[in-house]
């Protein structure tokens, strides 16, 4: 549920941003190094919504048509497994505590989480 409040809001506003190259981990991670990471991902699908914990790896069931923006906070490795720290928008009632961790791929990635990262300046 959004609890925004109106009352709330600080007059910050983004006057440019730049564009992470697409599709490239390398690229991404020296970004997210530096600053949380904008990106576009698909999450109408159910097995995205019903996340709860864990490393998220379907790449079957999460796809490629982009219709929700997130931010990466981070990255980590564990098991052998390399992950993006995504902080989603839904509240601390998803996922482990609002954040879910994406399985790294080369490529588009999971939901197609490097297809467009952005950061402002």
């Amino acid at each position: 549920e959004c609890q925004y409040d109106i009352s709330q809001a600080t007059d910050v506003t983004v006057s440019a941003y730049n564009a992470v190259t697409r599709n490239d981990v390398t690229a991404m991670k020296a970004a997210v190094t530096q600053q949380p990471v904008s990106v576009s991902i698909e999450a109408d699908k159910a097995v995205f919504q019903l996340y709860r914990s864990g490393i998220f790896d379907n790449a079957t069931g999460c796809g490629t048509n982009t219709d929700h923006a997130t931010l990466v906070v981070g990255f980590g490795t564990e098991d052998g497994t390399d992950y993006w720290i995504m902080k989603n928008s839904w509240g601390t009632s998803w996922g482990e505590d609002g954040y879910m961790r994406v399985a790294i791929e080369d490529g588009v990635g999971i939901c197609a989480i490097q297809s467009a990262p952005l950061y402002p300046n």
